[in-house]
């Protein structure tokens, strides 16, 4: 189990050069000498396009490192965890949905889903169906997910993420191209999902977009 995430002067090696910008100094995430990250907190991410939200996910999920100052699991630094430490928080502690989704266009709904739950073997697929009836896709299960829209898609990424225990729930922009009354349902599912776990929230947003109460608000 993972109680606390970390960041120590953190800095994506991209942005070495705007160290001394006034944006960056001003930032609440990148260069803090101490920002912590709880089990059962929430958290949004708020910021325009280009600012390093999406590479925040990615270092906190282990998928890139090109980052000065260090990032924390419980005390200990990630840059020494073995692939066996990665494969093991992906499974049972990280849960993630980046930004680009991941889906594979030429694989049914179910099956793009199938894909992590056999991993984790978490939801039954009873279950997955009463998700996917929830956020109004049940009726989209057998299509491939390249004909789907862009917003369906988002939720169906949202689900998969969701099949699998976890202590963090990494979501990238989760709602950027869905209407209110979706965005309404998808927070109100992750924030089922989180609450019954006792986990912690880390959201990204371009601006106010999510439809998350309760979230602190950490801004780019």
């Amino acid at each position: 189990m993972t109680e606390k995430i970390s960041l120590r002067r953190v800095l994506p090696r991209g942005f070495r050069d705007m160290a001394e910008d006034a944006r960056v100094k001003a930032s609440e995430l990148w260069l803090r000498e101490e920002l912590d990250f709880v089990r059962g907190g929430r958290y949004v991410i708020e910021a325009e396009s280009g600012t390093g939200k999406s590479s925040l996910c990615s270092f906190l999920y282990g998928a890139r490192c090109d980052y000065d100052g260090a990032i924390f699991f419980d005390g200990v630094d990630i840059r020494g965890f073995s692939i066996d430490d990665w494969c093991g928080l992906r499974r049972l502690s990280l849960a993630y949905m980046p930004q680009e989704m991941c889906l594979f266009p030429e694989l049914t709904v179910m099956e793009n889903i199938e894909i992590k739950n056999r991993l984790t073997a978490y939801r039954s697929a009873d279950e997955i169906m009463r998700l996917l009836d929830r956020l109004e896709i049940a009726g989209k299960v057998d299509e491939t997910v390249g004909r789907l829209s862009v917003g369906q898609q988002q939720r169906v990424a949202i689900i998969r993420s969701l099949c699998q225990p976890f202590d963090f729930l990494l979501i990238d922009e989760p709602v950027s191209h869905l209407d209110a009354r979706n965005n309404c349902a998808v927070a109100s599912l992750v924030e089922e999902e989180a609450a019954r776990q006792g986990a912690a929230v880390i959201a990204t947003s371009v601006g106010n977009k999510i439809a998350m109460h309760g979230f602190e608000l950490v801004k780019l």
